[in-house]
């Protein structure tokens, strides 16, 4: 009879240890850059989305202005990121990210894809795409995440 620590775990409970497997790389990857999650975040955002202001930052990171300002000075010292005021209006800034904070961040969706290749490495092609399709299927009705 299986004891309690060796009991199957329920299947929410195992795509929790996956995601948290996930995320435990990517942290890493993360601070070995020296850099906060959420400065990480901001920082991939920013190279896909050049020109941001500071308003769609905060929407994507949900939080709040003063939070992404606060956020935004920190990589501005490290010269990771620019704010730049537009031609004719003063008052408008957009935020890019540097070549340098573009470089530092450069890399993450390879090392992600790495990370997904190790999981998944016990399942061969037919389970994987199987896996694939049960999550499809699971993701089919449920709120997208927000884009981060």
């Amino acid at each position: 009879m299986d004891t309690p620590e060796t009991a199957p775990a329920g299947s929410l409970e195992l795509m929790r240890w996956i995601v948290w497997a996930q995320r435990k790389n990517g942290e890493n990857w993360i601070r070995e850059r020296g850099l906060s999650h959420e400065q990480s975040v901001t920082l991939v955002y920013l190279v896909q989305n050049p020109g941001a202001i500071q308003r769609d930052i905060a929407r994507m990171s949900r939080t709040s202005a003063a939070s992404v300002s606060s956020l935004l000075q920190g990589l501005e010292r490290r010269g990771l990121v620019e704010r730049r005021t537009e031609p004719g209006n003063e008052r408008s800034k957009r935020v890019y990210a540097t070549p340098a904070g573009s470089e530092l961040v450069a890399g993450f969706d390879t090392a992600m894809t790495a990370v997904e290749e190790t999981i998944l490495a016990p399942l061969d092609q037919a389970e994987r795409d199987t896996l694939r399709t049960l999550l499809s299927k699971i993701t089919a009705d449920l709120p997208q995440p927000a884009q981060s």
